[in-house]
């Protein structure tokens, strides 16, 4: 009994001591003297991985909050944890509120809450922790520790499972990709793994440095990684992913890509993902029915699978995680997501005679050379005759005369192929792929009224642009649509006549639109002037232009930048004047160019006809900091003749 009870007040003294020294670190941590534009700061945030045999890893994570203004300390009313029941499992160990003054408040479970997460497109069973927390002033803390077991992957029974369900996909194997950046300050960031020593742990710390330790004990090595004084990274606009120039870590066991490689591929093959059904193979000879070539019998699959199988993830089935579900399934659903429409072609292109195999690549991020799984989109490969593998990606095509989409140029991907592949990425896809085309002609009135008619067409990722004001709205509506987009121009706007390609043969022709229109009052007339801009050069369809709404005041950029796709737009407009009239100002030509984009504008005044001209050239998807001087001017002067007009005198 005597035993019994010195433990437990051993136990009970040694949690007064913990809950003190807590406190003191909580009160030593900081201010807003010291965070003057932090809400909140976490004082410490430690993680400890205890890596198994099959891979299967026990994390253990302790967090301690600091609210320090009220604003901080509401945004810490309810702290969340998201998790994918599929391939992890999580529980809340220990929640509690140490007050300013010390007093500890221990939150009970009833205010611990497990929950369907909030989806869209994809309703896979996410599940989210939820804390409620009371009432928090500044100086409070929040203390959190959960304990987690599983594996991370990119996926979307509450209940705790064995041990085996938890073992990740590439059996034995342990990867990691961990952020050393936050939206608030962290005063320490601690991770640990310990892992048997002939795991062959590899490793990066990327974008910064890390105070590391690496020791053994009993036959495992002990890593330990730590970095102090975190603090929110300035984020400019449009820049790259944060993960792309933050602090991050990587380990994996995996030695390389090609092992990888070799397995994502065998264990799509032994599961039977692609195996056709005698449906599938008639759908494929009635979709290749005419096909002229191999290109254009690929195209034809690509294209049937991107427009016919809906985005939604609805169902699952027993391929999960890099596994992916089965060509019957797939094409019995008609829906699913990225890796049921490349699963979807890959059976379609196999029944068809090629030879075809998964992919994996990482939409809006960059893939590091260690080898963790930084993956979060599925494509398609397929062998030509020439024996090159080409890309293909039926998710991102959907009515895109493209095979693969150049929103992806300049992205990293991984093939799945039995010989085994190395990471790659896609080249960047020249300009002149998707230009955007307006020749125009118009004439002036005394009045002001304006009349004329133009020609758009175009091509690649602007014909997909432009296009979309058909293929995503109903067909009642694509008149709106246009009369939208040019009443930017003038709200008194008349479509006098409009005719378009077939918005949904897409693969026969470049979109063409040709539009005769009437502006009555369009230009501002006096006694003795005509004042006007020119309508090809009042950034006519601009919300087709993703470059147009750069923010021109940034003068130097710290970090790569991103657009939508490279491209060049060409617009070239004669407009007839009134008799007698003279150029009293115009826009002076202009001209620049540079490793990020080109631009050339200019008027010319010949009798009574004023010609306009401009081209610019957007060279790239991904820009690095230098480019920006050159973008910026594209942007810049592309702007600036849409917003200064053209004064004529009589």
């Amino acid at each position: 009994m005597r035993i019994k009870l010195l433990t437990l007040f051993f136990l009970v003294s040694f949690g007064l001591l913990a809950s003190a020294q807590t406190a003191e670190l909580l009160r030593k941590a900081g201010t807003t003297k010291e965070y003057p534009s932090a809400g909140y700061i976490v004082v410490y945030d430690s993680t400890s991985v205890n890596v198994q045999e099959t891979g299967l890893s026990y994390y253990i994570n302790s967090r301690l909050f600091k609210a320090l203004t009220p604003s901080g300390a509401k945004e810490l009313a309810v702290i969340k944890f998201d998790y994918d029941p599929l391939t992890a499992f999580i529980r809340i160990e220990k929640a509690r509120i140490i007050r300013g003054n010390g007093k500890i408040e221990e939150i009970p479970n009833a205010k611990i809450y497990d929950y369907p997460a909030p989806a869209h497109a994809i309703y896979w069973g996410a599940r989210q922790k939820m804390i409620a927390i009371e009432r928090l002033e500044p100086g409070d803390g929040i203390e959190i520790k959960f304990f987690k077991k599983g594996f991370a992957y990119a996926l979307l029974t509450q209940q705790e499972l064995g041990d085996e369900y938890y073992i990740p996909p590439m059996r034995g194997h342990f990867y990691d990709i961990v952020e050393f950046f936050s939206a608030f300050p962290i005063k320490e960031k601690v991770y640990n793994v310990i892992i048997a020593k002939e795991k062959k742990l590899q490793y990066k710390f990327y974008n910064g440095k890390v105070d590391e330790k690496v020791s053994e004990k009993n036959g495992k090595t002990c890593y330990s990684f730590s970095v102090k004084n975190i603090m929110p990274i300035k984020q400019e606009p449009k820049m790259v992913a944060l993960s792309d120039v933050a602090p991050k870590l990587l380990l994996s066991t995996s030695p390389d890509w090609e092992t990888k490689s070799k397995w994502f591929c065998g264990v799509n093959e032994d599961y039977g993902s692609f195996k056709s059904t005698p449906e599938i193979d008639k759908k494929v000879k009635e979709i290749l029915k005419g096909a002229k070539n191999e290109m254009d019998s690929i195209s034809k699959l690509n294209h049937w699978v991107a427009d016919e199988v809906r985005y939604s993830g609805l169902t699952m089935g027993k391929g999960e995680g890099f596994t992916l579900h089965k060509g019957e399934m797939d094409f019995n659903d008609r829906c699913g997501v990225c890796k049921d429409k490349a699963g979807m072609l890959i059976t379609m292109l196999r029944s068809a005679g090629f030879v075809s195999y998964p992919a994996m690549t990482m939409a809006g991020s960059r893939i590091d050379r260690i080898p963790a799984d930084q993956f979060n989109h599925s494509v398609t490969v397929v062998k030509l005759r020439s024996g090159e593998y080409k890309l293909l990606d039926p998710t991102w095509v959907p009515f895109t005369r493209e095979e693969w989409s150049s929103r992806e140029q300049q992205q990293n991907y991984l093939m799945g192929l039995p010989e085994g592949a190395d990471l790659k990425e896609t080249p960047i896809s020249s300009p002149e792929n998707h230009y955007f085309r307006i020749n125009g002609t118009s004439q002036l009135a005394n009045d002001g009224t304006l009349t004329g008619e133009f020609i758009l067409v175009a091509e690649g990722q602007s014909d997909a642009n432009v296009r979309s004001l058909f293929t995503r709205s109903y067909k009642a509506d694509w008149q709106s649509n246009f009369e939208k987009e040019l009443m930017k121009i003038s709200p008194r706007i008349e479509i006098v006549e409009m005719s378009y390609t077939d918005p949904y043969a897409y693969l026969l022709q470049p979109v063409q639109i040709k539009v005769k229109y009437r502006i009555p009052n369009y230009a501002i007339v006096t006694k003795n002037e005509i004042i006007f801009t020119p309508v090809l050069a009042s950034n006519l369809f601009g919300s087709r232009h993703s470059h147009i709404s750069f923010d021109q005041s940034i003068e130097n950029r710290n970090y790569p930048f991103v657009d939508a796709c490279s491209k060049l737009i060409e617009l070239n407009e004669i407009i007839t004047l009134p008799a007698n009239m003279s150029i009293k100002f115009k826009p002076e030509t202009t001209q620049t160019k540079g490793s990020g984009a080109d631009f050339e504008s200019s008027y010319t005044f010949d009798g009574n006809m004023l010609k306009f001209s401009q081209k610019v050239v957007l060279k790239k998807r991904i820009y690095q900091p230098e480019d920006w001087q050159s973008f910026r001017n594209a942007v810049k002067y592309q702007n600036e003749f849409a917003n200064t007009p053209v004064i004529l005198k009589f």
